[in-house]
């Protein structure tokens, strides 16, 4: 899934904190935004569980918003770097 405001993955972003999945196939993320003012910060957690819960086979799937740690650019991959000439 893209950012809608930066053409680079969410997950090269370092915007996903924290993936679990349980042996009962529930998935459990946390999630951050670039800021706290983000325009989609109400729909983004959504757009991310129903694009999770296309995966065949998974029971269930909770996307929490977190803001602790503070998200910045540190936590991007070198991929999401390049991508967006930050080298």
């Amino acid at each position: 899934m893209f950012d809608p405001e930066i053409p680079v993955d969410i997950y090269e972003l370092g915007l996903i904190y924290k993936v679990d999945v349980s042996d009962e196939k529930d998935v459990a993320i946390d999630m951050t935004l670039t800021a706290p003012g983000c325009p989609v910060a109400g729909e983004m957690p959504g757009w991310v569980h129903d694009a999770v819960m296309e995966i065949e086979g998974l029971k269930s799937c909770k996307v929490e918003l977190v803001f602790d740690p503070p998200w910045d650019a540190s936590r991007m991959s070198d991929e999401a770097k390049l991508q967006l000439n930050m080298f």
